[in-house]
């Protein structure tokens, strides 16, 4: 008897599942991890003393409206606690976002190249995707509102943006804003807000307060350094579409642990902030190092960077591969759609300096 195949939907046939970067890069596993924009410090003492309580309960089903964790954010930000939404990080809360208004015939823009979940996410919520590319390694906010057209049901306005680490500026957000239909969700993916030091960049907290048509998605993954744990939030404009996000979420979707830690990560902004403001000085040591090497770096308010290798330089597959070989992993530009670049995550001292070593010895 042949073996017949259950029969797959067809955007199977173009879906190009999310790659994350490599975990080691020599074989016995030593190596410096500065691919997948985590956070180089652990987690908080008090964080892992309520994990490890909450173990004690995985017998049971986690809170299926997570009201402790959802209360803690509305608290954080002064905001409705029936305005906020979590998820599996603040990629789950896009995809109940996309799964709310997306459907056969309708449009979702973003710029690209930006955060590489957006297209299979469109894919899957049977979206038609909408590219508008970036200007200067940014977005190019008016060329995105050009292009909305009536059958465009959301547009993800990433910033700062994955992978190049650039801001959108209030005013031209404002603007933006102005030329955008009301029934039309924006989506403003903030998973690196915490290290935006740029004066002009908006607070997403604070713009979507008077705007309906507004959603705005953070994480606990970054700043907070809880990415194993996956744990993320939005914050709605109105409590319509908190409901449609609530309505096509999965049941118990958030772990015992991932909610207890959440909660009392929050506790802690002092800390998180000294941490973030150990990354933000490291961040302009390691531009300033690009730059001693004869590298174009891209202005980031991210933890990471986005640099241009040379055009007269090894090329990039080569420059990866010797990173490897000296226990360095970045993130390569051709994996993320624009050959002859890195992204390098922020780590610690000896990281970063190992990076920049190795990179310059390859140069």
């Amino acid at each position: 008897m042949s073996a017949v195949s259950p029969r797959f939907r067809s955007v199977l046939d173009k879906f190009a599942p999310y790659r994350p970067g490599k975990e080691s890069a020599t074989s016995d596993g030593r190596s410096y991890k500065l691919s997948s924009n985590e956070s180089p410090y652990g987690p908080l003492p008090s964080v892992l003393k309520v994990i490890a309580e909450a173990a004690g309960s995985i017998n049971r089903y986690p809170d299926n409206g997570a009201a402790d964790l959802t209360e803690a954010i509305a608290g954080r930000y002064g905001v409705p606690a029936s305005h906020v939404a979590v998820g599996c990080g603040s990629v789950g809360v896009a995809q109940q976002l996309l799964e709310a208004v997306a459907e056969p015939g309708a449009e979702v823009m973003y710029a690209w190249r930006s955060f590489e979940a957006y297209p299979y996410l469109s894919d899957l919520a049977s979206a038609t995707s909408v590219r508008v590319p970036l200007r200067d390694e940014a977005l190019d906010l008016p060329a995105m509102a050009a292009a909305v057209t009536e059958r465009t049901r959301l547009i993800f306005v990433c910033t700062p943006n994955n992978p190049t680490g650039t801001v959108v500026h209030r005013h031209e957000l404002e603007e933006f804003m102005g030329r955008v239909p009301q029934d039309c969700l924006v989506v403003l993916d903030e998973a690196y807000s915490e290290y935006v030091r740029d004066p002009e960049a908006p607070d997403g907290m604070t713009l979507y307060r008077d705007r309906p048509n507004v959603a705005v998605l953070r994480t606990f993954s970054k700043a907070y350094g809880l990415a194993g744990l996956r744990v993320g939030y939005g914050l709605c404009g109105t409590e319509e579409l908190r409901a449609a996000v609530d309505q096509v979420r999965q049941p118990f979707y958030l772990n015992i642990a991932a909610q207890a830690a959440a909660v009392e990560a929050l506790k802690h902004q002092d800390e998180v902030e000294r941490r973030v403001t150990q990354t933000i000085a490291a961040r302009l040591e390691v531009q300033d190092g690009l730059r001693a090497l004869g590298l174009w770096v891209a202005e980031s308010d991210a933890n990471f960077v986005w640099t241009r290798l040379p055009e007269d330089s090894l090329p990039e597959a080569d420059v990866i591969h010797g990173l490897v070989q000296r226990g360095v992993l970045v993130r390569a530009g051709s994996a993320l759609g624009r050959e002859g670049a890195l992204r390098v995550t922020i780590g610690t001292h000896e990281e970063n300096q190992r990076f920049l070593t190795a990179l310059g010895e390859l140069l």
